[in-house]
């Protein structure tokens, strides 16, 4: 039968995958590790038995964290990513010509150091010289930076443990203090199917403090339900009112042009969260 990994999405439903050999299991100082060579999937990073990415589908939840923002906004020069130690995010970071510095903040430096080794292809720009890496708490960083970036972006886990303090009104209130005041700053916000709740009450509580704040999906295969969410807040710059001409060519799987419109169109279930 061989061996399988299950990650349980609700104490009813789950996502298995067959498992080629474990590459690697290690408690952090923060968390459980473990890296697995999967048959349908290649490596996959998984932290307390959540699937953060896998080297088949990663290039969808990196793309539309990234992407999103950075073309609303007309002139990204500095962005912080709070989280996202396995580097994706920072790799599609620096695709865009405007950005001069890109300062990942990672509690776990683990989670860095064994992207590199089994996620290379993911990992790989997190030695760019426009990037720095630090070892902190994304909270406190947050909390201690005042109108220092133009785009924040929140890859974190799921809100268990010490990401739960990520998903909370006074951590978005944190987040606008510290963006410009052209900012923006995007989160991922779990699903809809299994999570709503969160979904309603994060839009709900960016929407006090943002002028500009706006739900977008993505199909993302490994992770619960496989259809994602992300919560956008924005001081000025509206997402679906980019002009045309702001789009340059750069190197994606999943995001476009169009399809950067289209990811705010909502299936009716989860426009109803947010209205």
């Amino acid at each position: 039968m061989g061996l399988w990994f299950t990650e349980k999405q609700t104490k009813d439903f789950g996502i298995t995958a067959k498992i080629n050999r474990s590459l690697l299991h290690e408690k952090t100082d923060y968390q459980a590790l473990d890296i697995y060579e999967t048959a349908e999937w290649g490596n996959m990073l998984v932290l307390d038995n959540m699937v953060m990415t896998t080297q088949k589908d990663e290039f969808v939840y990196h793309e539309m964290v990234a992407h999103v923002p950075l073309f609303t906004h007309p002139n990204p020069k500095h962005v912080l990513v709070v989280g996202g130690g396995d580097g994706g995010v920072i790799r599609e970071i620096l695709k865009h010509q405007s950005v001069e510095k890109a300062t990942l903040v990672e509690i776990d430096g683990k989670v860095v150091e064994y992207s590199k080794k089994f996620l290379p292809e993911i990992a790989g720009k997190l030695d760019d010289p426009r990037v720095e890496v630090k070892y902190a708490d994304g909270f406190m960083h947050i909390a201690e930076s005042e109108r220092d970036y133009d785009v924040i972006m929140v890859d974190s886990t799921e809100p268990v443990g010490p990401a739960v303090q990520l998903f909370s009104k006074g951590f978005y209130a944190g987040i606008a203090n510290a963006l410009k005041d052209d900012g923006i700053f995007v989160a991922q916000t779990d699903n809809p199917w299994f999570k709503s709740g969160l979904i309603k009450q994060v839009y709900t509580d960016v929407k006090e403090i943002f002028p500009v704040t706006k739900l977008y999906t993505a199909n993302i295969p490994t992770y619960p339900s496989g259809l994602w969410t992300f919560t956008i807040g924005s001081k000025i710059h509206d997402p679906e009112k980019v002009k045309p001409e702001r789009f340059t060519t750069i190197d994606t799987n999943y995001y476009t042009k169009d399809l950067h419109y289209a990811a705010f169109v909502l299936p009716k279930f989860v426009k109803d969260l947010i209205e």
